[in-house]
């Protein structure tokens, strides 16, 4: 078995790498041949066995469904057939087909001429924390919730997908080529949901979402090639359905039991026409642009008729998209290239106007009806490389973005129309020897915009909320980036990559408030040594750390002002082998560990001294091993052995309770092993 956890990608893909690295050690020629082979008399395989974990494992096998103390089936299966005559592949993939995330694909194609493929998969999400309750009809759209706060007992919530996929690839012939895809994905389950009122009474009580959706996509491109000119065309087009159109409650707290019933995510569709392509007006000058055209709605009828004088049964949700995209690069001369490209991007909200709720005051932020919001993005880039004396290359970029949003009369936050970003970017990179390449690039952008607008109360007057959100505060970036490549021989590679980036935000008002600073900081260090034929080694190591200041009041008085200091830091590494000490043995270990950790610091400036959230930190270590015995040249025996760690000390479930006495609650400390044993068989 492999990739358990998604922690393990970036370590597999090293793995792959230096799986690639290794063939190339054996020498070119020897590559080429086992290429050509491949191509030409493909292996199949199929590897049969079982496999166990040593105890329950919610986290471990979250989306794999090895999340229980059983044994499994182990089934996997590759056939692969080809015509020499007339070059035509027949294929079949089976994947973990004796788990619950089992993956089926068949492909018949004639290289440059025709193709088609059936896939589907199954995907489990297994809830993560343990679900004690005593609210009933879960899964079902009609919930019983315990008038008095009930401890219940232990469920297990989930969700189950299954897709389908289909494709079809035909060149029509005269340069034209045709593509079809279609997905269909089939999803049911149950996931954690509530009901709450507002206001700040604290009742919330567990009302687990019962899902039944199903979601199609539709993918048809028309393409067409000529030496100058290229294009492709087509049309994308997505729906959603669910069966569930909405939550009814039996029972509950007092101040919740008129909270019937609540409405799920209605139905959808989306449909987009887009057009893309190039030009090549010569060997060093080529053009390229995209169109694109869309329409998104929402027209399920409501769940319950409106309050008298709405006028609607539906929302009659319209969103219309449109994109245009043009571009131009050139090679004036050996030395420089030019580019250049202009982007503008529109989401109209269509959606019509109507106040649905009534009861609001004149000093409400809310008047009732519902606001769209449209987004209007225009935007151009400019770029320059040039070649200088002893391999260095220098580039320049300059990019411009506008931003336009629409406004409702009546606003709960700070508002602002339009804000615009220019960044510049300075970039010098060489090639120091065939072994050493490296980069430095600085990067400087500063946002600004129109006036801001005031929240709006229903009176007309302007409201006490005077922090603008981060995504339209002014703001000044800095970034630096230091990549580094080192090849000192053909067993060694190493790869080093450096990154700061700094926030700096203004100050809207005398008191100061609102975001101050952000600070991120990347580093990451990638090795791969062959250490002789039969042996090589991986590792990597990287650090991400994030850091957020603001400053905030409660209301539009000096009396109570704080700050937070917000931070998220995860440190990664893993260390991994690969050998095949004798003919008949082949062996690998991976080693990763992963730690997060999240620190939510708050300090009082003036008024009541404030007490911080305490930090959460998860630290993930996983230990993957495997060893091949063979039996025959052809055949042989296959040992995997997985061991991870999971350990958190996340106290936000913890320490809360639902009105209604439900918990969510997880062990902070959870070990698991897998074992597995199978055997393979490869044939031509």
């Amino acid at each position: 078995m492999k990739n358990f956890h998604p922690h393990q990608f970036r370590l597999s893909a090293i793995a792959i790498a230096s799986t690639s690295a290794l063939l190339a050690a054996f020498g070119p020629a020897h590559a080429q041949s086992d290429d050509l082979a491949a191509a030409t008399k493909p292996d199949s395989s199929i590897s049969v066995g079982v496999g166990s974990t040593d105890r329950d494992a919610p986290r471990f096998g979250q989306y794999t469904g090895l999340n229980e103390k059983q044994a499994y089936g182990l089934l996997d299966v590759d056939m692969n057939m080809r015509d020499q005559a007339s070059g035509t592949w027949l294929r079949f993939k089976g994947r973990s087909l004796g788990l619950d995330s089992r993956s089926l694909r068949f492909e018949h194609n004639r290289q440059g001429s025709w193709g088609y493929f059936i896939d589907f998969s199954q995907t489990p999400r297994y809830e993560p924390f343990t679900v004690t309750t005593a609210v009933n009809g879960i899964g079902t759209s009609n919930l019983t919730i315990p008038t008095v706060a009930n401890a219940g007992q232990a469920v297990q919530l989930k969700t189950h997908r299954e897709a389908l996929g289909l494709g079809f690839d035909t060149r029509i012939g005269g340069g034209w080529a045709m593509q079809v895809r279609f997905k269909s994905e089939e999803k049911d389950g149950s996931r954690v949901f509530a009901r709450g009122t507002t206001g700040g009474t604290g009742l919330f009580e567990f009302a687990p979402e019962p899902i039944n959706t199903t979601t199609r996509q539709l993918d048809v491109t028309l393409g067409y090639t000529s030496k100058q000119f290229q294009f492709t065309g087509g049309y994308y087009g997505t729906s959603f359905e669910s069966s569930n159109k909405a939550l009814t409650f039996t029972g509950g707290a007092t101040g919740l039991a008129s909270f019937t019933p609540m409405g799920l995510p209605p139905d959808n569709q989306s449909h987009q026409w887009h057009l893309s392509g190039g030009y090549e007006f010569s060997p060093t000058t080529r053009a390229n642009f995209k169109v694109a055209r869309g329409r998104i709605t929402q027209t399920d009828a409501f769940i319950l008729a409106p309050a008298a004088g709405v006028g609607r049964t539906d929302l009659g949700g319209q969103i219309d998209t449109t994109l245009a995209q043009a571009g131009l690069s050139a090679r004036p001369s050996h030395k420089l290239s030019l580019s250049a490209n202009v982007r503008y991007e529109n989401r109209a909200d269509k959606t019509p106007i109507a106040r649905y709720f009534t009861g609001t005051t004149a000093t409400s932020t809310n008047n009732g009806e519902n606001e769209p919001r449209s987004i209007a993005r225009t935007g151009g880039k400019l770029e320059a490389s040039y070649q200088l004396p002893m391999a260095f290359r220098v580039i320049g970029a300059v990019d411009y973005e506008e931003v336009k949003r629409n406004s409702s009369a009546v606003r709960v936050v700070t508002h602002r129309d339009t804000t615009d970003e220019t960044a510049y970017r300075l970039e010098l990179r060489r090639s120091m020897s065939d072994m050493v390449t490296g980069a430095l690039s600085l990067m400087h952008s500063k946002r600004g915009g129109s006036p801001y607008a005031l929240t709006v109360l229903n009176n007309g007057t302007a409201g006490s909320n005077l922090i603008a959100p981060i995504h339209l505060a002014d703001r000044e970036r800095d970034k630096l980036r230091l990549s580094l490549n080192v090849t000192p021989s053909e067993a060694l590679d190493l790869q080093l990559v450096l990154e700061d980036a700094k926030d700096s935000y203004a100050a809207r008002d005398v008191m100061g408030i609102g975001p101050q600073q952000g600070r991120a900081q990347n580093y990451s260090l990638d090795l791969s040594y062959t250490i002789s034929e039969k042996w090589q080694l991986t590792a990597f190591a990287s650090r991400n750390d994030t850091s957020f200041d603001q400053t905030t009041a409660a209301g539009a008085s000096a009396a109570q002002i704080w700050a937070a200091a917000l931070r998220n830091r995860g440190d990664s590494y893993g260390l991994g082998v690969r050998g095949k000490p004798t003919a008949k043995i082949e062996w690998g270990a991976d080693l990763s560990e992963s730690d997060m950790r999240d620190v939510y610091e708050q300090t009082a400036i003036t008024g009541t001294a404030r007490v911080s959230l305490p930090e959460v930190s998860t630290k993930v270590t996983s230990l993957k091993m495997f060893a091949k015995y063979a039996l025959q040249k052809n055949s042989g025996l296959r040992l995997d052995i997985v061991h991870e760690r999971f350990r958190t000390d996340d106290w936000s479930w913890s320490s809360f309770t639902y009105t209604d006495g439900t918990r969510l609650t997880q062990n902070p400390n959870q070990r698991v092993t897998f074992v597995g044993v199978s055997y393979y068989y490869r044939w031509q």
